[in-house]
């Protein structure tokens, strides 16, 4: 929809140039949007952002390898366990080696909780922003049962810092698998009162449908990934793609939807989340029971405390590795893996030292951002809040 300025008395017309966020609320303190307007009607847009000041990947410079496993944590908050299994895949795949399998199955039922998780959050936060604040409620429910699997598991909440190089922190407790299926079969009573909550609502439906449009070959040349991109009919999974840890073992479908709109990204979602119960299930029946869950070379991954008391060689270990770190062959690797938001790659420059000499990440909130101007332009004020929330962005990823 456009309209054109009209010259009234004399006067020159002039768009209004008005600023959404960073303290809108809907811009999460985090992100500026730079309107120029026509009436109600959005002309052009432009993005600021960088409000965060990490600087993640220069970090990643001055840090050990496992030292910057807890950083990862902060890049993408709602899915924390993600971007911790992204960045250890990356280093494991640059040192050769092969986790033992009841941690790699271990790894995709956190992977696909933490998927859940911001799912829930996704879609209960997006709800909000247009206005629908019950969802958002009823998604805080569900996000923190996943956040009591999280801590019973890790001892953490939100940022767990729990995968190593090489392994996990310690093992799983004995109801493990009790848990996760108990939250599974949460999952579609959920989505099914979700859906019922919004799609009976005529003000949900005319916010979201035909809403934030653009084709389908602009959004592939954007660069997005994910829901986003699977929202405009795009079949791009890198675990059916590029199968990482278990997920070639594993019965899934990828959800779609031809119209690449609001309402379409989260359907999308949603399905995901019958997909990732779907998922869990079958993780739960398929992992080891027992084994172990790191690899046996303490040169990488710290060996048992206990040992310590009456080993000197585990305590030699535990010294060198605290206070030197590992040191990774000389060489580069990129390593993506399917994060909720689309593909979190990471890709790392070794000189045979104790840290990364370059570390570049692809954050897919990063990319996912980029098209948004396209696809508030021509659309009324309010409908950019309904396009930024359906984006989800990580602010934590977007620094540069």
């Amino acid at each position: 929809m456009k309209t054109q300025l009209k010259k009234a008395d004399g006067l020159e017309p002039r768009p209004m140039v008005i600023n959404l966020g960073p303290s809108h609320p809907s811009m999460h303190n985090t992100l500026r949007v730079i309107a120029e307007l026509d009436g109600e009607i959005i002309r052009k847009a432009d993005l600021e952002i960088g409000y965060l000041h990490c600087g993640f990947e220069k970090i990643a410079e001055s840090k050990t390898y496992h030292q910057f496993i807890a950083f990862t944590d902060r890049m993408g908050y709602t899915s924390a366990l993600c971007n911790n299994i992204g960045y250890v895949l990356a280093v494991e795949k640059l040192l050769g080696i092969d986790v033992p399998e009841r941690c790699k199955w271990i790894r995709v039922i956190l992977a696909e909780l933490a998927r859940l998780s911001d799912h829930v959050m996704s879609i209960g936060l997006m709800a909000m922003d247009i206005g629908a604040f019950t969802v958002m409620l009823y998604g805080f429910i569900e996000r923190e049962l996943i956040y009591d699997v999280f801590e019973a598991s890790t001892g953490g909440r939100m940022t767990m810092s729990y995968p190593r190089i090489g392994g996990l922190v310690k093992d799983v407790p004995k109801d493990f698998g009790e848990r996760v299926l108990k939250f599974a079969d949460r999952v579609d009573p959920f989505c099914s009162e979700v859906e019922e909550l919004l799609e009976n609502n005529r003000i949900w439906n005319e916010r979201t449908r035909g809403v934030g449009v653009i084709p389908r070959e602009e959004a592939v040349n954007w660069g997005i990934t994910g829901p986003l991109l699977r929202a405009f009919g795009v079949n791009y999974d890198i675990r059916k793609v590029n199968p990482y840890l278990t997920y070639d073992q594993i019965d899934f479908e990828v959800p779609l939807r031809p119209e690449g709109d609001v309402f379409a990204r989260y359907k999308v979602k949603m399905a995901e989340m019958r997909q990732s119960a779907r998922i869990l299930r079958q993780a739960v029946e398929k992992m080891p029971k027992s084994g172990p869950i790191n690899i046996d070379d303490h040169g990488i991954i710290l060996p048992p405390k206990d040992g310590m008391k009456g080993s000197i060689e585990s305590l030699i270990h535990h010294f060198k590795l605290i206070i030197d770190g590992i040191k990774i062959p000389a060489g580069e690797s990129y390593f993506c893996t399917e994060t909720p938001n689309g593909e979190l790659g990471f890709y790392i420059v070794s000189d045979g030292g104790r840290h990364p000499v370059r570390m570049r990440v692809r954050p897919p909130t990063f990319y996912n951002l980029q098209p948004f101007p396209r696809m508030v332009e021509g659309g009324f004020i309010s409908d950019s809040i309904a396009v930024m929330a359906s984006l989800n962005i990580a602010a934590g990823e977007l620094d540069r």
